[in-house]
């Protein structure tokens, strides 16, 4: 469940930091790969060379790299990371993060994180239960951040009590439940077109199209998050290496391209979301070298590229096939003329006319129409929630 998952492991200044060395051996041998961050005081209870070794990567604390100006870029470290685990987790550590307050590497990165983020707090029984940190623990949790409950023990002030962070093997099985349960296309082939086509006028002029690859790459990462064996025929595109580094990504340029390489791949898949902006026309006679401006007006012929979704729509057997559809008028109409014609499963329409959709934003709009007729209409939201509800939907559609 774990293998090619990507921990961040976040280590506070607790008693319990010791903890750190089992559980990062746990979720390595279980076939994660870890990287750790430290807060300063936390170096004081367990050595950074120690989590460092077992990790097999540098432990990180500081905002620059060994004093020497190179800066260790939080937002980078929270797109790597499948799941954000803060263990120990202290109340001052929950005290910051519930008030966004981020004055070390671990708090900023927490901020910058896309993924799922878990905490195991660590503290003694009477702060783990004090007004302000169960406050701070609730406004964590209404973020949207999951919380493994301390554990009844012998603590470090000789109490006993609540408050023991939970041991790293019910962390290990916490983690991997928490895979498990969102791996609903566990098993499944998953192929998606993103981005744009250019199709060259010349050597340095092309015609294309303003799709930033933003959906696609959002709709793929949520797709393997959930357990699918996912490749990503992508267009050209300017989209985080860090993100893309966890796919398989197949690089296309041109409308015939991108047809190439989908259709070669088309019969082993399970799900295809065509999510691409393909170029429709195609320069007929593209120039080897650059054309000069030497008269007031330039006629370019224009042909027909493939239709990659009708097309591969016509080659179905059974593949779960959804298409999208961007409108600027007639929405309805066209797009479920679109899922009749190219025969798909479904389509996922969204209109330039909607404040905030479309090209290039990092928010989104659609409305979902089925072959059964069903309709379900969505809020603007960011890209990422965009893609749960498109991969939610189709997984609840297929076998």
């Amino acid at each position: 469940m774990l293998r090619g998952r990507k921990i961040l492991l976040g280590v506070c200044g607790s008693i319990a930091a010791y903890k750190a060395a089992l559980l990062i051996r746990l979720l390595k041998k279980s076939g994660a790969e870890v990287k750790v961050i430290m807060t300063a005081s936390a170096q004081s209870f367990i050595a950074p060379l120690t989590l460092a070794t077992l990790s097999e990567n540098p432990v990180l604390s500081e905002f620059e790299k060994d004093k020497t100006g190179e800066w260790n870029n939080h937002v980078e470290l929270g797109l790597w990371a499948d799941v954000y685990l803060v263990a120990p987790a202290t109340a001052n550590t929950l005290g910051k993060l519930a008030n966004a307050i981020a004055d070390n590497l671990l708090n900023a990165v927490y901020l910058s994180a896309r993924c799922p983020v878990i905490f195991a707090p660590a503290m003694d029984l009477d702060m783990y239960q004090h007004p302000s940190v169960r406050a701070s623990i609730n406004k964590l949790t209404e973020y949207g951040n999951k919380f493994i409950d301390s554990e009844y023990g012998e603590l470090a002030s000789g109490l006993v009590g609540e408050g023991r962070m939970a041991e790293p093997e019910h962390i290990l099985s916490y983690i991997e439940n928490h895979f498990s349960s969102e791996a609903r296309l566990s098993g499944k082939r998953v192929l998606i077109t993103a981005g744009p086509t250019y199709e060259a006028i010349d050597p340095v002029r092309f015609v294309g199209n303003y799709s930033s690859g933003k959906m696609g790459l959002a709709l793929a990462l949520e797709a393997k998050h959930q357990g699918a064996d996912v490749i990503l025929v992508l267009g050209p595109n300017s989209l985080p290496k860090e993100q893309l580094d966890k796919l398989e990504v197949v690089p296309v340029t041109t409308a015939q391209e991108m047809y190439e390489a989908s259709e070669q791949r088309f019969a082993e898949q399970d799900i295809v979301i065509m999510a691409a902006a393909v170029a429709d026309y195609a320069p007929a006679n593209p120039a080897d070298e650059k054309i000069k401006k030497s008269s007031e007006e330039y006629d370019l012929k224009l042909n027909k590229t493939v239709d990659i979704a009708a097309t591969l729509g016509q080659q179905k057997s059974s593949q779960f096939m959804v298409g999208f559809a961007l409108e600027t008028d007639n929405a309805e109409e066209n797009a479920r003329q679109k899922l009749e014609k190219k025969n798909l499963d479904m389509i996922v329409l969204n209109s330039l006319r909607e404040p905030g959709a479309g090209f290039q934003h990092d928010t989104n709009r659609i409305t979902i129409f089925g072959s059964d007729n069903k309709k379900l209409e969505f809020q603007l939201k960011s890209k990422t929630e965009v893609a749960k509800d498109i991969i939610n939907e189709i997984a609840s559609r297929i076998p």
